[in-house]
């Protein structure tokens, strides 16, 4: 796929996340321990951006959070990771994430969305400031924002139209919304990520070949597909291609796949092929799940590669 020198400018959530592992049962009125309670930022938006400049690679990412204490923590360790921020503040408080993490890494979220509610109100106008110096747009997840249903369809073609390149991690949509939020979009996308699930909900076939045929019939230049333990398969104009996964000791699935689209991101940003993408972004989205919290078993670019040679057979 084509990927021009420059920026990745990131649309999408951040949070601030609570996270407690290892948590197998709960029981009301009764008391829990658990081995660890972590702290940090979270969000598709979030997590996309941190694994993109983790791994060496240039982004910009816009937002909303709120006026608060945590509002001012995600910013200032994203800020501090070298994310490039245009994130707006507003009087409702930032969204909060409480995972809850079971022993062998599967997770459930307790969100408040808070000023997610009000992101996006007006969609970003892809010209000046916001886009000097940049290639490429990336949407994180549409279902996580309500605004972000009813702008989506119209941003991604507006980012063409400004000349960048486009890509859209799908997410997970409770509401069953799927492609009535998603079908404007993908005649406008170079890339789609997307996990089984979220395929078939889309496609109608869990298939990935399959679901692929269905996206690209409708627009799409590239898909990944994200197979979980088993790897990826990506598929494009000159084929398709199927990496496997790092094998890890699970812990946390949370952000996994925000860490994965990220990495390939930042693979193609580097100039690496599609399959060493695949690879690097297998390599993340292992690195995430071996550690509890979304980002904090990333490792920088080199430590990575050297990571990921000590696993080739």
């Amino acid at each position: 796929m084509i990927f021009r020198p420059g920026r990745v400018l990131c649309a999408g959530n951040l949070t601030e996340d609570i996270l407690a592992w290892p948590v197998d049962q709960v029981v009301f009125n009764t008391t829990v321990w658990v081995e660890d309670i972590i702290t940090s930022f979270g969000g598709n938006g979030a997590n996309t951006s941190y694994a993109i400049a983790r791994l060496g690679g240039s982004v910009r990412l816009i937002g909303l959070v709120g006026r608060d204490e945590a509002g001012t923590s995600v910013l200032r360790q994203l800020e501090h990771s070298g994310v490039e921020l245009r994130v707006d503040r507003c009087d409702l408080p930032t969204p909060v994430t409480v995972v809850i993490v079971r022993s062998d890494g599967a997770r459930s979220f307790l969100h408040r969305p808070g000023a997610s509610r009000n992101a996006f109100a007006d969609p970003p106008e892809f010209a000046g400031e916001l886009v000097e110096g940049c290639s490429h747009f990336h949407l994180a997840n549409p279902f996580a924002m309500p605004n972000m249903r009813a702008h989506a369809g119209s941003m991604v073609p507006a980012a063409r139209q400004a000349g960048l390149t486009t890509s859209l991690d799908t997410g997970w949509d409770a509401t069953g919304q799927w492609l009535e939020v998603l079908g404007p979009c993908l005649s406008h996308l170079d890339l789609l990520f997307v996990n089984e699930d979220e395929a078939e909900e889309l496609s109608g076939d869990r298939d990935p070949a399959r679901a692929a045929d269905f996206f690209r019939s409708r627009g799409v230049g590239s898909v990944v597909v994200k197979l979980g333990a088993r790897g990826c398969a990506w598929f494009g104009a000159h084929g398709e291609l199927y990496m496997p996964a790092f094998a890890v000791e699970p812990v946390d699935s949370t952000g996994a796949g925000d860490c994965f689209a990220g990495a390939f991101l930042a693979g193609l940003q580097a100039a690496m092929t599609v399959e060493e993408s695949l690879r690097l972004a297998c390599a993340a989205g292992a690195l995430s799940v071996a550690q509890a919290g979304a980002t904090a078993g990333l490792l920088g670019l080199r430590e990575t590669l050297d990571w990921m040679q000590a696993r080739t057979p």
